[in-house]
């Protein structure tokens, strides 16, 4: 009785700290963390809940009993007395056994040799492929990779180049909304443009917020290719006399 009523003690104080505990941090998050009152309450909540669980179980677990730990040990007159014993015990069965005599111990090793697994042959060793067959291997090109899903982001730039950007707006599909834009993801000259392949040409037109799939249906990277040359499209020369923007 005396021992339940103390683990339920221990258990109190336990949770008493625990529940302290949480209110300190829930005030400590309100003040110095920025949180809000309901956020500070709940995270002192699961403080408390932590703690207290913790406390509990490392604090309030009973202890075995003095006499129940007592009769757990043995003494050590006991364990001379077993060991006494058993020694007794071997030497009475060495006495008593006799050594087995020549005749046995050939008919042991006789049959233990007729029930041996006989030894598998070794398998033989496989023959080398043929050239021919490897060298045809080898002269067979490898497919390209199909584009992957989302694709792959391109090469970009920290800042155009020497000289400045390039006018992408000389791109067909491209206003100055996504001129900034893809300044902002580090595009800024045609040649960058131009060497965009389907896995690139998936990834921009995945990430172009607002924009999406504009690379591929205006046909930006032939236009790209043509400006990067030296050349002009149609729509470059109107950009040009200053009658599109």
């Amino acid at each position: 009785m005396n021992n339940e009523n103390g683990m339920v003690s221990c258990a109190l104080g336990c949770w008493l700290v625990a529940i302290l505990g949480g209110v300190l941090g829930a005030v400590l998050l309100a003040l110095l963390g920025g949180w809000t009152f309901v956020q500070a309450v709940f995270a002192g909540l699961v403080i408390a809940g932590i703690a207290g669980a913790l406390l509990s179980w490392i604090m309030c677990k009973p202890l075995p009993a003095l006499n129940e730990a007592k009769l757990g040990q043995k003494s050590d007159a006991d364990l001379k007395a077993a060991a006494a014993l058993e020694d007794a015990q071997a030497r009475s069965e060495a006495v008593t056994t006799p050594p087995p005599t020549a005749a046995a111990a050939k008919t042991a090793t006789a049959t233990k040799a007729e029930t041996a697994p006989a030894k598998k042959p070794a398998a033989k060793a496989k023959a080398p492929a043929a050239p021919k067959a490897k060298a045809k291997a080898e002269a067979k090109p490898a497919t390209n990779p199909e584009p992957v899903s989302g694709g792959t982001k391109p090469e970009t730039l920290k800042e155009a180049r020497e000289g400045g950007p390039d006018n992408l707006k000389q791109i067909k599909g491209v206003g100055p909304k996504l001129e900034a834009l893809l300044h902002s993801m580090g595009f800024y000259h045609f040649d960058q443009i131009a060497g965009w392949g389907p896995n690139e040409i998936a990834w921009v037109d995945e990430n172009l917020e607002g924009f999406k799939g504009r690379v591929s249906r205006d046909e930006w990277v032939s236009q790209a290719k043509t400006l990067a040359e030296g050349g002009t499209t149609e729509f470059s020369k109107k950009v040009k006399k200053g009658g599109v923007y």
